[in-house]
């Protein structure tokens, strides 16, 4: 087990804070449990002692690279000008297989400037030993415990060097080049989101799938966006752990001008790929499967649930 050093000022920090409450001098106490939580850690307390945590998990170099604690850890690219066509980000978890068998479609059939993103979130020992073999296009991004969806695609959106980010799914097998045809759809400025699998709603409560054209949200399975917008308009909702309900909150964010502006659109587009097991849903439990889908829903009503122009096009 690797164990975290706690930075020095922290731990003076945390001294003094005893020593205050010692006093009672609670105010005190409390603006310097401020400041040590502002450096990312948590005390807690234990009578007249106390323990120091790492307030999220931990970036850490254990000599065979760097596994990060936190999306915001990981080194960022966005100063740097887009190279390429397009980067493709994935998320390996726990399903060897399915993550093989959708880069071995991305390598038989993307065209050339493509890069490749691979975000290993806390991945299973079979998963890791599969990422030892990486292609040469290939980067390969470490989280130090699991971190959820949101954070592990906000982790390999900050590696992107393409202008364009195609986000798709390991139950997705390209069977033909996919870049294509969702990085052209881009090249329309009044486009602010291309997929594979579309979906439609009167009123942003319930929506269903839709043929290839103009939609209201696209699913995540295989979903493309501006690298500049991810900048501007992000980073996703890391409170989003599960995957379901994620593609739609970051479709109306991406489409999303504002109250006083025609929304930009949501198209579907047809992909040459074949559909497999979605294992995140097969494997997650029903009564926690719905339990989660619920909670990532209000945060779509919380935030757009009042703008009936972001519905159906």
């Amino acid at each position: 087990m690797t164990r975290v050093r706690i930075p020095e000022e922290v731990l003076s920090a945390a001294h003094a804070r005893s020593a205050a409450r010692a006093a009672r001098d609670w105010a005190e106490a409390d603006r310097i449990r401020a400041e040590i939580e502002a450096a990312g850690w948590k005390v807690v307390d234990r009578g007249t002692d106390f323990a120091l945590e790492p307030a999220r998990p931990p970036t850490i170099d254990d000599g065979d690279g760097v596994r990060y604690g936190a999306s915001v850890d990981v080194p960022a690219r966005f100063e740097e000008a887009p190279v390429g066509l397009a980067t493709v980000v994935l998320i390996a978890t726990d399903w060897p297989r399915d993550l093989e068998r959708t880069l071995a479609g991305l390598r038989a059939h993307t065209p050339e400037g493509t890069s490749v993103v691979v975000v290993a979130d806390a991945p299973s020992e079979a998963q890791e030993k599969r990422l030892s073999t990486k292609g040469e296009a290939e980067e390969i991004v470490r989280t130090s415990q699991r971190l959820g969806t949101g954070a592990a695609l906000n982790a390999g959106v900050r590696r992107a060097i393409g202008p364009v980010v195609i986000v798709i799914d390991t139950s997705v097998e390209p069977t033909g080049d996919i870049v294509t045809p969702l990085v052209r759809a881009l090249d329309d400025p009044t486009i602010g989101v291309a997929g594979g699998f579309g979906i439609v709603s009167g009123d942003l409560r319930t929506f269903e799938a839709a043929p290839v054209g103009d939609v209201t949200a696209v699913e995540g399975y295989a979903m493309a966006f501006r690298r500049a917008d991810a900048v501007a308009r992000g980073p996703l909702d890391e409170r989003f752990r599960y995957y379901r309900n994620l593609d739609i909150w970051w479709s109306l964010v991406l489409r999303d001008e504002g109250d006083e502006a025609a929304p930009r659109r949501a198209v579907s587009v047809a992909l040459p790929v074949k559909r497999h097991e979605h294992r995140d849903w097969t494997e997650t439990p029903e009564p926690e499967r719905a339990r989660l889908s619920k909670r990532n829903f209000y945060r779509i009503i919380d935030r757009f649930g009042h703008r009936r122009d972001l519905a159906s096009p």
